[in-house]
């Protein structure tokens, strides 16, 4: 059935942000149009391209109580918004006159309404950020089909556009983890059937980046293909990633030197490996048993996750890992490096750690060895996008 509104999703990144046009289908399946359009904040006038972020610990005091925000805050947000509403300007402007229906993921801490960033790592904070994307929207002509309702978790439009588009891995399985991994780490999951966001079971479950290992790194830094570049940049080279940027030495090119010898690569992806085996293997062990205090945090304040939880004794169906993860996962299985060590990783862990009920080593390990089939990659790039537009959908 023709809807009064064209569905647009939005996937709001550190450096640049993605407008998709996004069509439903008779069987409330999610799929990109034809119609796009992905700008970069660098390419709007005004960009502060040396722009430094506010200490972290102080955007976190502020946003409890008054924000006060800079004048390079008040531009570079400025900048943001504007780039926003172009990308959505230049598909707009090739659909008919029905208005639009958005759904948008961003980075950050949201606002108590969900409508604005309040915190943010890498970028400036805007705590009114939708209302002054439709103001900008308003001015250009665009009319809306609501206002938009909130912006979302990318990790959470990532579990949504797998449960929602037609091939998504989350839609044929009950129970399964997804991680992602592009700039940082997306975790996603779904259990007894239901979508299952990690901000809900935070009291039992972290986030990838919440986790340290014993270097004091988050285990992000290795479930990310931005964390590749970085493991190799500050642990084994001195060369800086943005040098390595400029030589094209990304993931991809940093696998095939580990595959041809280069110390320092397989160095990297070692430590890679590992730490994406101990992930996974936290991953089905919290769920199974509870937390078994495999991970210290980077925050030493968190609470300790609960050993209880409703979810307990559940064995995953799939574990899915996509993004560029995914596909830096696919390129090395036709190699020694990566994968297979990881398989090797997590079989042995599964195997050895002991006081694990042998219903869950024989699921996950039958005949002594790691069941590959569990694990899937996923094709879907476009997950946040599909997920924001879902989420506007199911929030009409």
């Amino acid at each position: 059935m023709d809807k009064p509104f064209h569905l647009i999703g939005i996937d709001g990144g550190a450096t640049k942000v993605s407008v998709w046009n996004v069509n439903i289908n008779d069987n409330n399946n999610v799929e990109l149009s034809d119609q796009s359009s992905t700008i970069s904040y660098s390419e709007t006038d005004g960009f502060i391209s040396d722009f430094s972020p506010i200490n972290i610990q102080t955007q976190l005091t502020e946003m409890n109580s008054s924000i006060h925000l800079t004048d390079l805050e008040l531009q570079q947000g400025d900048v943001f918004v504007r780039t926003c509403a172009t990308a959505i300007a230049r598909i707009a402007k090739k659909l008919s006159e029905k208005p639009l229906l958005i759904g948008m993921g961003f980075p950050g801490l949201k606002s108590s309404d969900g409508r604005g960033i309040v915190a943010l790592a890498n970028g400036p904070r805007m705590p009114d950020f939708a209302e002054s994307l439709e103001n900008k929207l308003s001015g250009l002509g665009i009319n809306l089909f609501q206002p938009i309702s909130r912006l979302g978790s990318d990790a959470d439009y990532c579990g949504i556009g797998e449960e929602y588009a037609s091939n998504g891995q989350f839609k044929d399985v009950q129970n399964a983890y997804y991680l992602g991994g592009g700039t940082g780490a997306a975790d996603a999951l779904k259990l007894k059937g239901i979508l299952v966001p990690f901000d809900n079971i935070k009291p039992w479950m972290a986030k990838s980046w919440e986790l340290m290992n014993q270097l004091g790194n988050s285990v992000e830094r290795y479930a990310s293909a931005g964390g590749v570049q970085w493991v190799y940049s500050n642990h084994y080279t001195s060369i800086s990633v943005e040098e390595l940027n400029n030589k094209g030495l990304y993931p991809n090119r940093l696998l095939e030197m580990a595959t041809q010898g280069d110390p320092a690569a397989i160095d990297t992806f070692d430590d890679v490996s590992t730490n994406l085996a101990m992930l996974f293997f936290e991953r089905i062990t919290t769920i199974y048993t509870g937390w078994l205090d495999l991970f210290e945090f980077v925050n030493p304040n968190r609470d300790i996750p609960s050993q209880e939880h409703p979810f307990r004794q559940t064995l995953l169906d799939r574990i899915i890992i996509g993004q560029r993860l995914g596909d830096l996962i696919d390129q090395s299985k036709s190699s020694h490096i990566l994968w297979k060590q990881i398989v090797n990783n997590l079989t042995h862990m599964i195997m050895t750690y002991e006081g694990l009920p042998s219903e869950f080593v024989h699921y996950y390990c039958p005949d002594g060895h790691l069941n590959e089939n569990i694990f899937n990659t996923s094709q879907l790039r476009e997950a946040p996008v599909l997920g924001a537009a879902m989420d506007a959908y199911l929030n009409i």
